[in-house]
């Protein structure tokens, strides 16, 4: 790899993170709408088939993304990744705290009450989402690397939609669990909202496989990967190559 590839490679990978931290951020700030899109006349346990929080829309994000840097740039790099988006939620929990304590004037358009109302359960929220999270990305970026090695770098639709796929169920029924325990969504809404949440991250998670098989497509061509190789071990071995010949 030249210097210049090199550069861009680690370009990319501050982008990602980028991408990866404010989906995180995000879905945790905006959980508390929920929104339908009913493409069947179903309901499921009293939840119309899909009924689910807008926190969802940017969280599909986070598991492509993790699967991209575990494909291109391994398994420790993207763990640093999901640490990184750990302490930036919980700096962000932390500026929602001190702004809902900090008194509003008279004449904000955003009085005390409705900012109370849109932010108030977020830190709980974020409590909830970060056990999930912390659970669920790791144990994504395990699995993948689990199938990589088993199938030796072939069949990426397998890795990508198998680790995304457990990830997800985890995700979903541990935040669930933890939003009816904190009395922020009624227990007769937990089957249906969980259902409905695996079933809607399935279906996004196995539309994002074309798009990840282009976005590795284009790496591996640019950075000269061979199918399965990672670009810390091609550097490693051009080193290798450098000092034989030296």
């Amino acid at each position: 790899m030249t210097e210049r590839q090199k550069f861009h490679a680690e370009i990319i990978y501050l982008i990602l993170a980028a991408l990866f931290i404010a989906s995180l951020v995000t879905s945790n700030l905006i959980f508390q709408k929920f929104f339908y899109w009913h493409p069947l006349d179903l309901e499921v346990f009293g939840s119309k088939l899909f009924e689910v929080s807008v926190g969802l829309l940017p969280y599909p994000v986070t598991f492509l993304i993790t699967d991209i840097l575990s494909e291109i740039y391994g398994r420790k790099k993207a763990n640093l990744v999901v640490i990184a988006g750990i302490f930036a939620s919980f700096f962000s929990l932390a500026i929602i705290y001190v702004s809902k304590e900090a008194p509003a004037t008279s004449w904000s358009p955003v009085n005390d009450t409705t900012f109370t109302k849109v932010f108030g359960a977020t830190p709980l929220a974020v409590l909830a989402s970060m056990m999930a999270y912390l659970t669920a990305q790791f144990i994504d970026i395990h699995i993948y690397h689990f199938w990589k090695k088993l199938t030796r770098g072939n069949h990426l639709w397998l890795r990508n939609n198998f680790s995304t796929f457990s990830s997800q169920i985890v995700d979903t029924l541990t935040v669930l669990l933890l939003l009816c325990s904190f009395g922020i969504i009624s227990w007769d809404n937990f089957l249906g909202l969980l259902i409905s949440g695996v079933l809607f991250k399935i279906l996004i998670a196995a539309l994002d496989t074309p798009i990840l098989y282009v976005i590795i497509y284009g790496f591996r061509t640019y950075f000269g990967l061979k199918k399965g190789e990672e670009i810390h071990e091609k550097i490693t071995l051009e080193k290798e190559v450098q000092s034989i010949g030296k």
